[in-house]
């Protein structure tokens, strides 16, 4: 059974001030896909005993560094370069959430991994829905796409190793602790 993550709706002051600041919002892309790969290989180095989480990890960083390149693609083409880390505010408040002791941890991390991928395909997806560039537009439906299926791989994983309800009940806490996060954090031009 497939489950699906529903988020509050981003704010119409997030897409406004993406689309005035595009370039920005790109740069802060490219960074996202790159620390999304790094994410998934954590979890790799973090568990190298769970060999169908292994296999899914390396598929999804392989994934998101394609991504990635395909930012940097559509940056060099705009004249935009990198620019050096910053915190992701969105991101660290959520991991601020995470249990330490292990079982909760690893429940977490996946269920963590499966909303803030949730909220990219969101975010991705009303963009897609504005953007006047039509290959652009094109590009982004297709990310909103693979975020869905993303956020997806992290609700099976979890299912897998864990039982429905203790995941339904985890993940009901993960969407309440998401709209606090998504709606205390000041409007930029940045994925989350």
């Amino acid at each position: 059974m497939t489950r699906e993550i529903q988020l509050v709706p981003s704010s119409g002051a997030w897409l406004r001030c993406v689309l005035a600041n595009f370039d920005e919002f790109l740069i802060d892309h490219a960074a996202n896909e790159r620390k999304a790969s790094s994410m998934a290989m954590s979890l790799v180095a973090h568990y190298p005993d769970k060999p169908d989480l292994v296999r899914e990890m390396v598929d999804l960083a392989l994934e998101e560094l394609t991504h990635f390149k395909q930012v940097i693609r559509l940056m060099r083409q705009r004249g935009l370069f990198m620019t050096p880390d910053e915190k992701d505010l969105y991101v660290n408040q959520m991991r601020h959430h995470v249990r330490g002791d292990t079982e909760g941890y690893f429940l977490d991390r996946l269920l963590s991994g499966a909303v803030i991928e949730a909220r990219g395909e969101e975010r991705f997806r009303q963009l897609a829905d504005h953007l006047k560039d039509e290959k652009l537009k094109v590009f982004y439906m297709a990310l909103a796409n693979s975020e869905k299926g993303h956020h997806q791989l992290f609700l099976r994983l979890a299912l897998q190793y864990f039982n429905d309800q203790i995941v339904d009940k985890r993940l009901a806490e993960w969407i309440v602790t998401e709209k606090t996060v998504i709606e205390g954090i000041p409007v930029r031009s940045r994925l989350h």
